[in-house]
């Protein structure tokens, strides 16, 4: 799995014109599943996601957390994140889950989340506007499979 993640002031995302999904401080997280993740990928993206101590303290360090600071979570289903570019100039995207799997991990992710904190998400496989105010800005890449 690999997670695309911002620190926000405010995320939102619409779905033909509609708001389906926002939060406040916290997390706008875009998702993306491979062929192989296993709920083993997603206990380990989770911890990562709650834990990361991203947040600024009361000394302007990056020191807590989003569970700290009583951030939210907007989760996003993210296909192109698997994309490659080896080849040419237009992206090749098999590298992603079938949409059965990616749905299923995604909607997983959401559900173990979601149990320690708010999550609002988008519409799996919709075609989505994401809006977002980066606060830093932070913008940092997991990989469940790299670790990092």
């Amino acid at each position: 799995m690999r997670a695309l993640l911002q620190r926000v002031s405010r995320a939102s995302v619409r779905v033909e014109g509609h708001i389906v999904g926002s939060v406040r401080t916290g997390l706008l997280v875009l998702l993306g599943v491979a062929p192989e993740d296993s709920h083993r990928d997603l206990e380990y993206l989770a911890e990562k996601l709650l834990s990361l101590r991203i947040f600024r303290d009361e000394m302007g360090r990056m020191n807590r957390s989003v569970l700290d600071v009583e951030g939210s979570i907007l989760l996003v289903s993210q296909f192109t994140l698997y994309a490659s570019t080896r080849k040419g100039r237009r992206p090749y995207f098999s590298g992603g889950a079938s949409p059965e799997h990616a749905r299923s991990m995604y909607e997983e992710l959401a559900r173990l989340l979601a149990t320690r904190l708010d999550v609002a998400t988008g519409v799996f496989g919709a075609p989505m506007e994401v809006e977002l105010l980066n606060d830093g800005p932070v913008t940092i890449m997991l990989d469940s499979k790299a670790r990092e």
